[in-house]
């Protein structure tokens, strides 16, 4: 069975990230909808390096569909366009309490999840630079955190972003699945299908 994935991105969203994302769900034989979040709803954006990213849709006319997975890249303007999009914060609310996936990576984590409270409880990690922003009981240096309980997986930046993305696989489709997809990129050795939830 398919799997349907929603990735959003804004004006700022980070590119690697993004397009890690996209291009491991897209292997993994997912249904991919990218779709804009960005304030004028337009569908051509500028990430946070200047690469154009094309998104296929807008948020407003897929906000009713059901997703298994919801997947934030990071980039900080992409996270405060985020942020500030009343519809994509409640499509997170309702995906947190149908118990279906929500993932996020780099400055997503702090500046989408924490700011809006939506995982008071869960374990998470974020890029370095807003470490700060997490309370201590929940905070993680690990490079992908996986929070069983709340069905939320989180992770650092551009360069953990493949393992990231492996990981939604892995929770989405197995571990024999997300194998799969990873041995045809020659990905490096210590890329695991599982991070601990603590650190040792």
């Amino acid at each position: 069975m398919s799997h349907k994935v929603l990735v959003p991105v804004a004006t700022g969203s980070e590119e690697m990230e993004a397009i890690t994302i996209i291009d491991v769900m897209v292997r993994a034989g997912y249904d991919v909808v990218i779709a804009s979040a960005d304030p004028t709803e337009q569908l051509v954006l500028k990430a946070s390096r200047g690469v154009i990213l094309t998104a296929e849709t807008r948020l407003s006319e897929v906000i009713r569909e059901p997703f298994d997975a919801i997947i934030l890249p990071g980039g900080l303007g992409g996270a405060e366009n985020f942020r500030d999009n009343p519809q994509l914060i409640e499509l997170l609310r309702q995906q947190k309490q149908a118990r279906r996936l929500v993932a996020a990576i780099c400055a997503a984590p702090a500046v989408v999840l924490q700011h809006h409270q939506l995982f008071p409880d869960a374990l998470l990690t974020c890029h370095p630079g807003f470490h700060h922003q997490i309370p201590e009981s929940q905070k993680s240096t690990l490079r992908v955190v996986y929070d069983e309980p709340a069905n939320l997986l989180t992770s650092q930046g551009p360069g953990t972003a493949l393992e990231f993305s492996l990981e939604i696989v892995r929770l989405l489709s197995g571990a024999q699945h997300m194998w799969q997809v990873a041995e045809p990129m020659v990905p490096s050795s210590e890329i695991t299908p599982y991070q601990p939830k603590h650190e040792s």
